[in-house]
């Protein structure tokens, strides 16, 4: 049977069929699963053996990006998020799913109610969509396993990706902005100023996994590049290990 993961679903996703498709695309059943019914009991985001976040504007990211869906998470499904970390489940978040993670405290190390980071308005101060180039810095991160020292090709799509952390607070980068493979912190290539060119982060498991970029709108030749589909392959040879 296939494996079965948990599309995260609530009002403002926008991404939830592509990364669903994406999911498919490697053999995995991915189900879009509506907050709502986790709310109220229907569903249980612990019965399935990995949940992503797709992109979006979950709650048209009033408040700031992710914060409304992250703060449902912690103040009514804190159990489950705990219990999701305990099982040693892979958890994604994809660019406003990378958001809610932060918001969580899910990322940057598994503290479910404590922001120790946050993804703050891009230098721009405007929304930014482009493709970019990103160099695996971590293949420790089972998302990432064999792909360190590649590089990748993938759209952003945002307009709060810059990463800051708290100084205590161990950041794990996985994913650099890049030019001919190397870090740079120079705009556009950097299309929100993050420090380090950061684009994506683990948590100390390497099971938990967040980037601002979409590898679910880089799956098929038509997109321009299929480099998306090896953070995919990933998951589901993990799921079959």
């Amino acid at each position: 049977m296939k494996p079965i993961v948990a599309v995260l679903y609530a009002p403002g996703i926008n991404c939830h069929e592509e990364t669903a498709f994406a999911l498919d695309m490697v053999g995995i059943d991915g189900q879009v699963v509506n907050l709502q019914d986790v709310l109220t009991g229907d569903k249980d985001i612990t019965m399935y053996q990995a949940v992503v976040i797709p992109g979006g504007f979950s709650w048209g990211d009033h408040l700031g990006a992710g914060r409304i869906f992250g703060v449902h998470l912690v103040a009514r499904l804190a159990e489950q998020l705990e219990m999701l970390a305990a099982q040693e489940k892979p958890m994604l978040g994809i660019c406003n799913g990378f958001q809610v993670l932060i918001e969580t405290g899910l990322l940057p190390d598994r503290t479910v109610g404590k922001r120790g980071a946050a993804l703050l308005q891009n230098d721009s101060a405007v929304f930014e969509s482009r493709w970019v180039e990103l160099t695996v810095t971590d293949g420790g991160c089972i998302w990432t396993r064999g792909l360190a020292g590649l590089t990748l090709r993938m759209p952003v799509a945002h307009g709060e990706g810059r990463l800051f952390w708290e100084r205590d607070e161990i950041i794990r980068p996985v994913l650099c902005y890049s030019v001919n493979g190397l870090p740079t912190s120079e705009y556009p290539a950097n299309p929100n100023g993050s420090p380090g060119a950061i684009a994506g982060i683990r948590d100390r498991s390497g099971l938990i996994f967040g980037l601002m970029p979409h590898p679910e709108r880089a799956v098929l030749d038509w997109h321009g590049s299929t480099d998306g589909l090896a953070i995919f392959k990933n998951l589901a040879r993990f799921l079959a290990e």
